[in-house]
């Protein structure tokens, strides 16, 4: 039975975490190539906190409500639907309306759960596992024998773009703050870089370079991003914490044949990360069944401590996934 109410997470203006109420919202109809899933947990993501502050605005036609992957169970399915039925087990990559009872993906956005993960595990899975694989295999090339550099190790992506490196063969450096997060990073077979006490630059320069690094920041780190590469070298933007911009000399980038690229996941079509969910499915699913990656779990709160969530990924503390609990599992 599909309720005609549920709760709900809402922004209710601009602001900071006490901006998030709990409410309740029509739940939705699932549309032409959607599914209806009933989500027992859903991830919180740093775009969630963007959304938040009005610094990253939904795509159009995408739920208002934030939280961009969620696991559960289809509870209906839409017109043209013909690859899940109700009652299955899957995880998804949302555009938005996580953080409710209900939410609505496009069913080739929807996987199933991985073999051998809990609900839990696979709500932390869709967001960096969508991210990581569409920059760093396919954007970025990153091949066996590389080296390669992720900023922000101990984030949600940083953890998994680590596992997937090492699965594919690569030699691995990530960047954190604090010893807890290096040993965290050191535990999942890379070398750690604190950046309170270490230049990554020198640290790189020394191992040859940066075959293709991952970046996060931004800001100050462009610049020095390109000096820690290798010559044939790759940089990868996914997000700019620091800023977008910076004052480069565009010389060494013909000279040492550096690529600079990036992407952002939440505005690619629906035909685009169908695409990579296929690949996930047939590439990376194996090595989450293998146990070469899984997803490494902070901290999990309520529907109603979305706050405290919120609060606790701004900190910049956690080190993996933080995950809201929307239901009780079956």
């Amino acid at each position: 039975m599909i309720p005609d109410l549920m709760r709900a997470v809402e922004i209710t203006a601009p602001g900071d975490a006490d901006v998030l109420k709990l409410a309740r919202r029509p739940v939705p109809v699932a549309g032409h190539g959607q599914i209806l899933i009933r989500v027992a947990w859903a991830g919180v993501n740093r775009p969630d906190v963007l959304q938040r502050a009005g610094a990253y605005a939904p795509p159009p036609g995408a739920s208002d409500l934030p939280g961009l992957e969620c696991a559960g169970v289809v509870a209906a399915v839409g017109p043209g639907v013909t690859r899940w039925k109700p009652g299955e087990r899957v995880c998804a990559l949302l555009p938005g309306g996580g953080y409710a009872e209900y939410a609505l993906c496009c069913a080739d956005h929807a996987l199933p759960i991985p073999e051998g993960l809990s609900l839990r595990e696979a709500a932390a899975l869709p967001e960096t596992a969508f991210t990581v694989w569409s920059n760093v295999v396919e954007r970025g090339g990153l091949r066996a024998g590389e080296r390669f550099l992720v900023h922000g190790g101990s984030s949600g992506i940083g953890t998994i773009a680590i596992q997937i490196a090492r699965a594919l063969g690569a030699r691995v450096w990530a960047t954190a703050g604090s010893d807890p997060k290096c040993a965290a990073i050191a535990g999942l077979g890379a070398q750690p870089v604190n950046y309170r006490e270490e230049d990554f630059v020198a640290v790189l320069q020394r191992a040859g370079g940066a075959d293709l690094i991952l970046d996060m920041v931004g800001g100050d780190y462009i610049a020095r991003n390109l000096k820690a590469l290798a010559d044939d070298g790759r940089l990868v933007f996914i997000a700019f914490l620091g800023g977008p911009k910076a004052a480069i000399n565009f010389a060494p980038i013909m000279t040492r044949r550096l690529t600079v690229t990036g992407s952002t996941l939440r505005p690619q079509s629906d035909t685009a990360k169908a695409r990579i969910a296929e690949a996930l499915c047939r590439a990376l699913w194996p090595l989450v069944e293998a146990g070469a990656v899984r997803p490494l779990i902070d901290s999990t709160y309520t529907l109603n401590e979305a706050v405290t969530a919120h609060r606790h990924m701004e900190s910049s503390t956690h080190v993996g996934k933080i995950l809201l609990q929307v239901a009780p599992e079956d």
